[in-house]
């Protein structure tokens, strides 16, 4: 069996569309989705409308529980992004990332593989490249996982716990890596063993960039560069 594993869509269809025409010729016959639908991204209502209706197994980011909970973030950019999704999606929308599991655990073959937004711990907890290893092992040392999926960060990564695989998918649409590609995971599982493979995908930046400053709320225009050149994980 085949799985797609994406995160961190963050309202940029065009990332989306790219990922989802790359994904038609790997021939996966599931996918999963680790949060991180809307906030912060030119179109955050189309975003949670088409994940209404796609066939996937879709778990609660970090953004998602701040729009339905009033988090606000420390960082303004981040904060205004809050305010404007807040402001153009409507109840039912809300309601749909509002009832999105924060977890999900299944098993393919003779694998179980668990699903997260951050850690197994914290759906804000950071899986980066290059931690240390206990670090990592301290973080799913509650979980009996063999293979964990999780984003937020927008760095892929991998980890070898023991027994335990950590995958940190990257982002579809806000990636921070040096290439600033759509970036999603497949995974092709044959009885205990689970080939990974990250891909990333070109699409049209600067038509995302331009709906996005086009959205006019405070800091628009910071999270449009970060499309072009994500300098640093966060705006300033």
């Amino acid at each position: 069996m085949k799985i797609a594993v994406l995160s961190d869509i963050h309202g940029n269809m065009e990332a989306l569309g790219a990922v989802l025409e790359h994904m038609k010729g790997e021939s996966v016959d599931k996918v999963y989705v680790c949060g991180d639908l809307a906030m912060a991204g030119p179109e955050p209502s189309l975003a949670v409308d088409f994940f209404r209706q796609y066939d996937a197994a879709i778990i609660q980011g970090n953004t998602d529980e701040m729009i339905v909970k009033n988090i606000i973030p420390p960082i303004p950019v981040m904060a205004e992004a809050l305010k404007y999704s807040q402001q153009v999606l409507n109840d039912e929308q809300k309601s749909f990332l509002a009832n999105l599991p924060v977890s999900h655990q299944e098993k393919i073959e003779d694998l179980n593989l668990l699903f997260v937004h951050g850690s197994p711990r914290r759906n804000n907890e950071d899986i980066l490249p290059n931690q240390p290893s206990e670090k990592i092992a301290d973080m799913i040392k509650d979980t009996t996982a063999d293979v964990i999926f999780c984003g937020h960060t927008h760095l892929p990564c991998g980890y070898q716990i023991k027994k335990q695989t950590v995958v940190n998918v990257g982002s579809v649409g806000r990636p921070f890596s040096e290439e600033l590609k759509a970036c999603y995971v497949t995974v092709n599982i044959n009885k205990n063993e689970a080939e990974i493979l990250h891909h990333f995908v070109e699409y049209d930046v600067d038509t995302a960039a331009e709906k996005l400053l086009k959205t006019g709320f405070l800091g628009a225009e910071k999270l449009a560069s970060m499309l072009k050149c994500a300098t640093s994980r966060y705006p300033e």
